[in-house]
């Protein structure tokens, strides 16, 4: 194969003070796939003959995709209230996190130069959302939906060798069209593919592995091969396949007339001895390289990775992951990446997926569209199962300008996009067709959902099918089992909060497969309990895993006077949903402690409520969390009786302050592994002790922290790498003269950052801390915040500092290469 491609600098002076930019990168590359992220030019207007190639961009700014319009800075008119991104204007209000979207324009110029023979496709990973796209002022097409990738030629359109090509792509994200935070623009990855005229198709290549055992696997590859050569061509199609070492441990090669103009599919079967298995623990990936040739040369090469595993759903056995039962511990995403927003660069799509992992979850439900293909490469690298979700709505809107209005025409485009790109992912265990769609029991909907359900399967019949199904709060006064003709049509029931519904159901169903799609926190030990006893019920998926933008307040608590009533949302300035088990920077939240122990992650944890007036009462929104801490910091509240609720699996606890017993409790069996005290607070050493049998299994330890007195930092990373798709995350804490964190430090922070890298986010995990996420400084939330740092793609060292008023400053070096 031979691919040469040139994208020559167009470069100009941005002013007397600016470097000078390249208009693009200049790429001398000899490759299948090229990056096509650097140097778009950026306007957040509504401007008119943008896509016209003389249009004159040299004022607009400069800048690297993925990129989020959303999440940055709103000038301040003086109009309406803003704060950072935020604005009391946003259409979607609380819904989308009080932030703006509205129309963009994005330009790129480049310089190509190609071979006669070759075809340029222009691909996009995602882009939220109704997106059209002009080359050199000739429209290639409009794509509505804000989460399926999708691709367009050049090849037709691109100018001579030598000249400037201009690429314009305008992005509407306008109205009421999503009920949480979706962010604005070009937010995954954009590249260019070069092929010669017989190559392998886009998502070309499926691999299944339908016998699979510790001795022997069969790997089924079916290839598609496209001819645009204008005639009947004898291609050779070869398959080699690569084990997680790299070493080749199998071939297989076909040939075949390939008609003119026509696409060819292929399927070939190679037999593996000894498989590396495709694990939770051991998550071994194989390669498989296409090549196709003519003649003997090789005109075209892919790369696909995979793993060698089977999956099995049974209702006697449940969920099976190569002959072996796994219960999904699951827990819903949506798709931002916290002060990022939803720019999709790489390391935060994997730290995302690190972080569940790391804090016990084996499952993720990417709610309610499909991800990025960066984190589900995450998830198959780090050995985390995942639901596949298509859509929130069908053809009745949940908002008056969200996608309904673009189903009929785009959903088989949208859902095979879903299905075709996702296929080879080994993580991928199930798709899903929707979420509390309303005409789900309606013949409108069961119409559809035969439809999707066999649709699906023609695409791909090695996963089930699935969607998640409510109570009929969108239909006031209809009985459940209306829902039985949608759950008869579909492989596994989503079940969103209906776990008191399993056991009535399976009685009239019982060879029905359950999986719990979404519960609440509060619930977490009820949902699991029938998890571990139920086989048909697989497994179970909280709301959420991890804090997002919009619906906010949505897990809230409210310490009130019998006059105050608990509400849907919480009001401005809150814009965090604030209900998942992990906040947006990453930090456990008090309900993820009792999710330890309700896994059996933990044996005993420990939190106390904070003091509340006498008179005062608390109300918990149905997805939130009482106002618990991890600490025994309370000063002010001497000698008031505090609670203190212990997590536990062990059969007595014992509570001692100051090493004087306070009292012991057993812990009933129906107590959802929870027993309370009430603790007269005094400064010093709270400690939980777990028996068993009368002898100490487990124990917890809460220290009274001093005066705050210094900065710490530390890296989840101390080398990255020097490309700008890596980050650095810095967690910035308030410390004591003994070196524990302040839990009450609640402290203006200022940032200096220098060397080959930049700060692009900062942020706290406060609900309601309305402020830039750009700009370098930060108040600390509980005693801590996070810095995140970005390279300039040369390698070096990122140098960071942080200073705040009566702090001893603290510094960090991050070395990139």
């Amino acid at each position: 194969m031979r691919i040469t491609l040139f994208l020559i600098c167009v470069g100009f002076l941005l002013s007397c003070s600016t470097p000078q930019f390249p208009r693009v990168e200049n790429v001398k590359s000899v490759s299948r796939e090229i990056p096509f992220d650097n140097n778009w030019m950026f306007s957040r207007d509504s401007l008119s003959n943008v896509e016209i190639p003389d249009y004159d961009d040299l004022d607009w700014r400069m800048l690297d995709l993925p990129h989020d319009w959303s999440i940055e800075d709103i000038p301040d008119s003086g109009d309406v209230e803003i704060f950072g991104p935020f604005s009391k204007a946003s259409p979607g209000g609380p819904s989308t996190g009080h932030v703006v979207g509205g129309t963009a324009w994005y330009r790129k110029h480049f310089i190509l130069k190609t071979g006669d023979d070759n075809i340029v496709t222009l691909h996009f990973d995602g882009v939220y959302m109704d997106s059209d796209v002009w080359l050199n002022g000739k429209h290639l097409g409009r794509h509505p939906y804000g989460y399926t990738p999708f691709a367009f030629e050049l090849t037709p359109y691109l100018r001579p060798a030598g000249e400037e090509n201009i690429l314009a792509v305008r992005v509407k994200n306008l109205g009421k069209n999503s009920r949480w935070y979706s962010g604005s623009g070009i937010y995954r990855h954009v590249w260019l593919t070069v092929t010669e005229k017989l190559f392998v198709e886009k998502w070309g290549v499926g691999i299944t592995t339908p016998e699979v055992s510790k001795e022997q696997a069969t790997v089924n590859i079916s290839v598609s091969a496209g001819n645009r050569t204008g005639k009947e061509t004898k291609t050779g199609v070869r398959v080699d396949l690569l084990d997680p070492l790299g070493h080749n441990i199998g071939q297989e090669k076909f040939e075949v007339e390939i008609a003119a103009d026509s696409v060819h599919k292929v399927r070939l079967s190679i037999p593996v001895k000894n498989p590396q298995l495709w694990t939770l623990d051991s998550p071994a990936l194989y390669n498989a390289v296409v090549k196709i040739d003519v003649a003997g040369k090789v005109v075209d090469k892919c790369t696909t990775a995979f793993g060698i595993r089977s999956i099995k759903f049974d209702p006697e056995t449940g969920f099976t992951l190569n002959g072996e039962s796994v219960l999904l511990r699951g827990g819903c995403m949506h798709h931002d990446n916290g002060p990022l927003g939803s720019a999709t660069i790489d390391r935060a799509e994997e730290r995302r997926v690190e972080l569940m992992k790391k804090f016990g979850f084996n499952a993720i439900r990417t709610s309610h569209n499909p991800p990025s293909k960066q984190f589900l490469d995450a998830c198959d690298r780090l050995g985390v199962l995942v639901i596949d979700e298509a859509f929130d709505m069908w053809e009745r809107p949940k908002n008056p300008q969200d996608y309904h209005l673009f189903f009929k025409q785009w959903w088989k485009h949208d859902l095979a996009a879903m299905v075709m790109r996702d296929r080879n992912h080994p993580c991928v265990i199930l798709w899903s067709i929707g979420n509390e769609i309303n005409e789900r029991a309606d013949p409108s909907g069961l119409a559809l959902t035969r439809e999707m359900v066999d649709f699906v399967h023609d695409l791909d019949s090695s996963r089930p099918v699935t969607a998640a199904i409510c109570d009929f709060w969108d239909h006031p006064g209809r009985e459940w089992n209306r829902t039985a003709p949608a759950f008869a049509m579909l492989d596994v029931g989503g079940y969103n909060y209906q776990w008191k519904k399993y056991e009535s159901d399976l009685k009239k169903y019982p060879h029905r497969l359950i999986i719990g799609t979404e519960s609440v926190p509060l619930e977490s030990w009820e949902n699991w309990e029938m998890v571990k006893r139920i086989p048909q019920v697989i497994g179970d998926f909280v709301w959420t895993a991890m804090d997002y933008f919009g619906e906010a307040g949505i897990g809230n608590s409210i310490i009130y006077e019998d006059s105050a009533k608990v509400k849907f949302w919480r009001d401005w300035p809150w814009y965090n949903a604030y209900c998942g088990d992990i906040g947006v920077c990453g930090f456990k939240k008090p309900q993820s402690y009792l999710r330890d122990v309700v896994w059996g992650l933990s044996k005993l944890e420990m939190a106390v409520h904070v003091p509340m007036q006498d008179g005062y009462s608390e109300k918990v929104s149905y997805w939130g969390w009482p106002d618990e801490r991890q600490s025994w910091t309370w000063p002010g509240h001497e000698g008031e009786a505090l609670q203190v609720s212990v997590y536990t699996s062990c059969q007595t606890v014992a509570l001692l302050l100051n090493g004087e017993k306070i009292d012991e409790k057993s812990v009933p069996p129906d107590s959802g592994l929870k027993v309370r005290f009430h603790v007269p607070y005094a400064p010093g050493e709270l400690k939980a002790v777990g028996l068993t049998d009368g002898k100490e299994t487990a124990s917890k330890i809460f220290t009274t922290t001093g005066e705050a007195k210094k900065i710490f930092l530390s890296a989840d990373r101390q080398e990255i790498f020097k490309s700008r798709n890596d980050l650095a995350y810095i967690t910035v804490e308030v410390l004591d003269d003994q070196g524990r964190r302040v839990p009450d430090a609640e402290m203006q922070l200022h940032f200096k950052i220098s060397g080959a890298g930049e700060l692009v986010a900062v942020g706290n995990g406060n609900p309601a801390d309305m402020k830039s996420f750009q700009q370098p400084e930060c108040k600390t939330f509980r005693g801590r915040c996070l810095v995140i740092l970005r390279p300039n793609g040369k390698g070096g060292k990122i140098r960071l500092k942080a200073e705040g008023d009566g702090l001893e400053p603290a510094q960090i070096v991050v070395k990139t290469h």
